[in-house]
């Protein structure tokens, strides 16, 4: 289950609309792009599943990947049916929607908890979250959860051309849909469904913080497909957000995993769009001056310092963050905020490097300390068990940063020896407080599970700087397996070498990312943390695709002028049948593709005796599926 980019203005929105064309090569004169619009509810996304018409199982998005398994919770919502209302139905068909909660069904549950005498619920997003959630179904049985669908998952197979025949059929198979949902094909008409749900949204029963677009034609989504983590044919126009005013009562300084010092704003607490804010990032020193990445200014170039009274919204309904400073109750006796120039953690410089391309200095200072740095090593262990990489449960935040602090867990290899470590302490764990030998012995089997991991979450845990998750993707996909990768990042060291080109070249990896790569496989530092996390695991090959594709698992190098898509779909068309794009030819180059134009590139591939074709040979290879 996908996120998805967000717009949040009409130049935004015409700019995605102007994306598409580009990425299509579809000229307006062709005609209109049909997208549909809906809004945005906000609730708790789910996946059904049904096979033959029955459901089969409900799960939560979880991390995109695997939920969580919600199936009884899930039978005793209303709005979704045991059997699907239809007799000519795909033998798999998986719904997707959203699980919400009504505003006066909201009130009359807090209405409730009142006359029980138990504390009341904050807002119907989390109230719906948490009761879809609850481990007694019993329970989830006596919320008033409601759910629309708007979205599918696996299907034996499409039983429509469109987004909105899609949604419709939906609604004849028995759920609830959107009422609001329209199709349109204009940017203007978008922006005027999007202000006409906006002013209805006050009168409306239940939350929405936007309004999706998505391409309404299913052959031209195809076609777009996904980039990271999000499709390239659908965005969120998110509403303006919720203003609130109060004090900034501290600058606190933190250490991420990388070395970046991070300011944060210490709020006094105040409420914005239902949730109690305390907190807001600061970004980094120059966005407490006024000044921006590109040396623009700020809030007209006021600066932020302690005791101003600032107004905060949250960025997409989510982040809390600073956007003024009213200057007429700045107390008299404020000064300017001084950002250090040691680590707070361990008192080792704090620089701010300067970017090799451009000459400008990096927005964000960094301690120097490394491994000594103990902010640095904790935060590494939080992202090292988080949820997209190797999400151990019972081992989160709060048990990272205490084991280390006990002296513990000192690096991600010492989670494995936990319970070696744990037979010979003075001190057994279960005996500390907030443990006892039930959650010691599911902590243990917890990451037993764990000794087996998938590559590309392998990769990710490591917490190399510039390295997410879309990244690690990749780079499992392109080395397949650990050893390769790893021999591959030590030899690229050589930046003149044939490693460090193959590297660079990988389509969706960079130069920044590269040198972030190499820097960390050639650390000394961190060869003993590597070695255990080897000698304690078992890192999966990443998986060969399945496909009968003639370019699956094959290198495809595209060179020149495309006359039939552009470079940016040909490269996606590639990845959806499961070859490898590059963007340099070597020996390890299965084919080039040559459109008019084609200079070096061709040279070498025809040198090293690599098959190349033109667009057209290109689609007749393809089209043999």
């Amino acid at each position: 289950m996908l996120s998805l980019d967000n717009a949040f203005n009409a130049d935004d929105v015409k700019e995605f609309v102007g994306r598409v064309r580009r990425f299509l090569k579809h000229d307006p004169l062709m005609g209109a792009i049909a997208l549909t619009a809906e809004p945005k509810i906000d609730g708790l996304s789910l996946s059904l599943r049904y096979e033959k018409g029955e459901l089969i199982s409900a799960a939560t998005r979880g991390d995109g990947a695997v939920g969580e398994d919600v199936t009884q919770n899930a039978r005793t919502i209303s709005d979704i049916p045991m059997r699907l209302k239809s007799d000519n139905i795909p033998d798999v068909v998986e719904v997707r929607g959203e699980v919400y909660m009504r505003h006066d069904d909201f009130e009359r549950l807090n209405e409730e908890m009142v006359a029980a005498g138990k504390p009341t619920y904050v807002n119907p997003r989390n109230t719906a979250a948490g009761s879809l959630r609850q481990l007694d179904a019993k329970i989830t049985a006596k919320r008033p959860l409601k759910f629309f669908a708007y979205a599918w998952g696996e299907m034996s197979y499409i039983p429509c051309k469109s987004q909105f025949e899609m949604v419709q059929l939906f609604g004849q198979w028995g759920f609830s849909i959107n009422p609001l949902m329209g199709c349109f094909e204009s940017v203007e008409a978008l922006i005027a469904h999007y202000e006409k749900i906006q002013t209805e949204r006050p009168q409306l029963s239940y939350d929405i913080d936007g309004v999706v677009y998505k391409v309404d034609a299913l052959e031209l989504q195809t076609r777009l497909g996904f980039v990271s983590r999000a499709p390239r044919w659908a965005i969120a126009h998110k509403f303006p957000a919720e203003l609130a005013v109060t004090i900034l009562n501290d600058i606190e300084i933190q250490v991420g995993r990388t070395g970046s010092l991070t300011p944060v704003a210490k709020l006094q607490p105040v409420t914005v769009g239902g949730v109690v804010v305390s907190n807001a990032t600061l970004h980094n020193e120059d966005y407490i001056k006024g000044i921006g990445n590109n040396d623009e200014l700020l809030r007209e170039g006021r600066d932020l310092r302690i005791g101003d009274t600032v107004t905060i919204y949250r960025a997409g309904d989510v982040i809390p963050k600073v956007m003024d400073v009213d200057l007429s109750k700045r107390p008299a006796d404020s000064v300017v905020f001084e950002f250090p120039k040691t680590c707070p953690a361990c008192g080792s410089p704090a620089v701010r490097e300067k970017n090799p391309n451009t000459g400008k200095l990096d927005s964000a200072r960094r301690c120097t300390g490394g491994v000594i740095c103990p902010a640095q090593a904790i935060e590494r262990l939080k992202h090292f068990v988080s949820r997209n990489a190797f999400d151990i449960d019972g081992f989160g935040e709060k048990q990272a940063e205490s084991f280390y602090k006990l002296g513990i867990v000192k690096t991600p290899a010492d989670i494995f020896n936990l319970h070696e470590y744990n037979k010979q302490a003075e001190v057994k764990l279960q005996d500390r407080d907030g443990w006892g030998e039930q959650s010691v012995r599911k902590l243990f089997e917890a990451i037993e599970q764990r000794r087996n991991i998938a590559l590309h979450r392998f990769i990710y845990g490591l917490g190399i700087r510039f390295i997410g998750e879309s990244n690690a993707k990749i780079l499992a996909r392109v080395y397949g397996s650990f050893e390769v990768f790893k021999m591959a990042m030590i030899s690229a060291h050589d930046r003149e070498g044939e490693a460090w080109q193959d590297l660079v070249n990988i389509d969706g990896i960079g130069e920044v990312a590269a040198h972030g790569l190499v820097n960390f496989f050639n650390d000394t530092n961190q060869k003993p943390m590597l070695d255990g996390l080897e000698n304690a695991l078992t890192i999966e090959n990443a998986e060969v695709v399945e496909s009968s594709s003639p370019v699956a698992n094959k290198t495809v190098v595209f060179t020149g002028s495309l006359e039939k898509m552009t470079r940016d779909e040909a490269k996606a068309m590639a990845e959806r049948l499961g070859a490898k794009v590059s963007g340099s030819v070597s020996k390890k180059t299965d084919l080039l593709v040559a459109g008019p134009g084609a200079g070096s590139k061709l040279k070498k591939a025809q040198d090293l005796g690599i098959d190349t074709v033109d667009e057209q040979g290109w689609f007749d290879l393809i089209e043999k599926l």
